[in-house]
Order: structure tokens, then C-alpha cells, then sequence
């Protein structure tokens, strides 16, 4: 809104008459400017006393203090997460680019094996927490204060999570807290050469385009990745890493406080499967299903579908292929009746052999894919079983 100096307003009016958005009235001889103010201007040129002014920009937040890049690396039963390394593995080439250190902060009880296996993994450093891991696991509350305040005083120019359920949960706490931005389910990092900013690309607007995304004037610039969209790094057995041990935070009483959890099984079985067959609408009905099943089972193969078919109802959502289901890296994986939308691209980028089958030769599966089958999925896919039978 408009600034007025009520020193220097008379309450002449003019600035009323003068508004077309009827955002300036007169309250006790002075005027007053509402929130349906555009920020026009007009008002201030006529003002005859100087008492009106465009609100003056908050100064630019100095960010040169921010510097490197931190991984926040998560555990589950004593090992790390496989996100949390492919992270490590991702950021150790946007360190290298920028210069700058790679953190890794391990939200685990102290343990030197699993920061060893970090260092193998690219990290400089790792900040290992002085916390339980009982503690660690059940109060998302102490490991917000804890990264709040680590961030805060050690100030890391770029912070990433996995988009696991935590990641989620605390990556929006933690950049609110901040008063940062944050690009959730990146399908790529990547570092700007003229600026040096983050660039954060995700699926928009339904997935019908691919957006980037830069924070350029706050910090730290973070973002979420799902698990499987970065290939697990390789270990170097000779890099030689530091591990600093973090102050505990003062006791104090949680909110939140889960009584009990419970771990699906089966649901992430696609997302580390080797040889993944995946079913699109192409496939005709919902009894050819069964067809897609028998081959799996001949073949070794785990089924995963595209999102149309979970939402007819004919597969269940833990077999879901792409950025709003789950990202898969098999070595082969066998794509039947697939458009290839770019959600569904997103998740499967990381398979090393892709061999599509549809009818429609334009396609964008087939500008993915390594091999091209322009024909009827499931003639194909009968032959293939037939094949298998023999």
C-alpha cells in the first residue's frame, strides 16, 4: 500500500478524487489508503504536499555469509537410506562446481561407520547429533530445532532432503522457520554458471511442463529429491572425511509424540526392482491385467503401472510409475501401451534399458526409450509369454 505521512497531509481530498481503485479515503482530516491499493502512483503525483509515497523496499538480505552445501542423511533400522546417499553423490558434483564444502548431517545416534560410509559416498564432513536414536526417530520436534539451529548458525548455502516422509514433513517447517524458499520431488540440481544459484527442476501444472526453479535472494536455497532419481555414488574408499560431534539441545517438552508406527511391506518393491514390466491404458481392459501378472512371473519381473490405471481402480498405487508414484532405476524395463507423460518420464529416466511397445509412433515414450516397438502391446506381449512357455 501507499505510504502517507500524516505530518505532511493536510486532508485535502485531492488523492481520493484522484484514485481509480477507490483504495484512499479521508478519517479525521487525514487520508488513509485500504488494501485494495495497486501501488499506481497516481495519488502521489497529486498530492500538492509531498505527504504520499511508494512504500520503501525492504533492504536486500546480505548472503554472502552462506556458503556450502548440506545433505540431511536419514536412517532406518541402523542404515542409511538410499536417498540419502544418492544425495551425497549428486551434491559432491555441485560442490565441486561451486568450490565449496559438502555436509553431510546424519540424523542418527553418533556413529562412526555410518559417517565413514558417507565420507566413502563424497561428504567432506559430517555433523553427527548427540541424540538417541529413539529420540531422533519419534520427536520430528527435536530434529527441527536441531537443524533450525545448526542452519542458522552455521549458515549452508544449499540444503537438501530426501522426500521421504520426514523430508516432507520437516524440509517445509524448517524453510517457513527460515523464511527461505523450497522446490519439492526434483527430478534435477543442477548450478546456475552465471549466478551461482541452485537450480531446481520439478514437473508443473500437472506435469505438462518441466519447471527450474532458483532462490535468489534468501537462504539456504533448499529442495526435496525423491529416492532413485540420482544413481548411488560410488564408494572411494580413499577419501578421508572430518566428523564433528554437535552440542545437544537443551531438554525440552515435545508436542508431538508417536505411540506406535507400522511399516507397509511390499510397497517399495518396484523402486529397486531389477526388471520392472509397466502396464499403460494401451493395454486395452482391465482383464489384461492378468496377462501383464502371468508374464511378470514367468520373467522375474516385478508390474508397475502408469497413474490412469490406478485411478481406474485396476492396480493399487504401491505399483504406481512416475513423479506421483515411485521413481524406478531397473536395468530393463519393459513399457507396454504407454504414452509416456512427463510425470511418468520423470521416474523412469533412471533405467539403464528401456524397450517401449504402442501403437502410436509419435509417442513420448519412445523418445525416452532405447528401443522402439510400434505395435499392439499385448500381441506383443502374448508372444513374449508363448516364448517363455517353451
Amino acid at each position: 500500500m501507499i505510504s502517507i505521512d500524516s505530518a505532511l497531509c493536510r486532508g485535502c481530498g485531492l488523492c481520493v478524487k484522484a484514485c481509480a481503485q477507490q483504495a484512499l479515503s479521508i478519517e479525521n482530516k487525514k487520508a488513509l489508503c485500504k488494501e485494495s491499493c495497486t501501488l499506481c502512483g497516481i495519488c502521489i503525483d497529486a498530492c500538492p504536499f509531498g505527504a504520499l509515497s511508494f512504500p520503501q523496499k525492504d533492504k536486500a538480505k546480505d548472503l554472502s555469509a552462506y556458503r556450502g552445501i548440506w545433505v540431511v542423511a536419514q536412517c532406518l533400522e541402523g542404515k542409511l537410506l538410499p536417498v540419502s546417499l544418492e544425495l551425497v553423490g549428486k551434491a559432491r558434483q555441485l560442490a565441486d562446481e561451486k568450490h565449496v564444502l559438502l555436509s553431510a548431517v546424519l540424523l542418527s545416534a553418533p556413529s562412526e561407520a555410518l559417517a565413514q560410509e558417507l565420507i566413502f559416498a563424497g561428504a567432506d564432513q559430517v555433523l553427527l547429533l548427540s541424540t538417541a536414536p529413539s529420540q531422533m526417530e519419534e520427536e520430528e520436534e527435536l530434529a527441527f530445532r536441531l537443524l533450525a539451529r545448526e542452519i542458522a548458525q552455521r549458515k549452508p548455502e544449499i540444503v537438501l532432503f530426501g522426500a521421504t516422509l520426514f523430508g516432507r514433513s520437516i524440509a517445509p517447517r524448517l524453510a517457513a522457520h527460515l523464511q527461505t524458499g523450497l522446490t519439492a520431488d526434483c527430478t534435477e540440481l543442477s548450478i546456475d554458471p552465471q549466478q551461482g544459484l541452485l537450480l531446481q527442476t520439478r514437473p508443473a501444472f500437472g506435469g505438462n511442463l518441466m519447471a527450474t526453479i532458483a532462490t535468489a535472494s534468501a537462504r539456504p536455497q533448499m529442495a526435496t529429491v525423491r529416492s532413485g532419481i540420482f544413481p548411488l555414488p560410488p564408494k572411494d574408499l580413499s577419501r578421508i572425511g572430518q566428523q564433528v560431534l554437535l552440542p545437544a539441545l537443551p531438554k525440552k517438552k515435545t508436542k508431538l509424540h508417536i505411540l506406535e508406527s507400522h511399516r507397509e511391506t511390499g510397497c517399495a518393491s518396484i523402486a529397486s526392482a531389477p526388471l520392472l514390466v509397466v502396464a499403460g491404458k494401451g493395454i486395452g481392459t482391465k482383464k489384461n491385467m492378468k496377462l501383464v501378472h502371468q508374464f511378470a512371473q514367468l520373467s522375474g519381473a516385478q508390474v508397475g503401472v502408469s497413474r490412469p490405471l490406478v485411478e481406474a481402480g485396476w492396480a493399487d498405487y504401491s505399483q504406481q510409475v512416475g513423479q506421483t508414484g515411485f521413481t524406478v532405476r531397473p536395468k530393463l524395463l519393459l513399457s507396454l501401451g504407454v504414452s509416456g507423460a512427463i510425470q511418468h518420464l520423470a521416474g523412469i529416466m533412471g533405467a539403464e534399458t528401456i524397450i517401449a511397445v504402442n501403437t502410436d509412433p509419435d509417442a513420448p515414450i519412445f523418445q525416452a526409450a532405447d528401443y522402439c516397438i510400434e505395435a499392439d502391446c499385448m500381441a506383443v506381449l502374448e508372444e513374449l509369454i508363448q516364448i517363455y512357455k517353451i
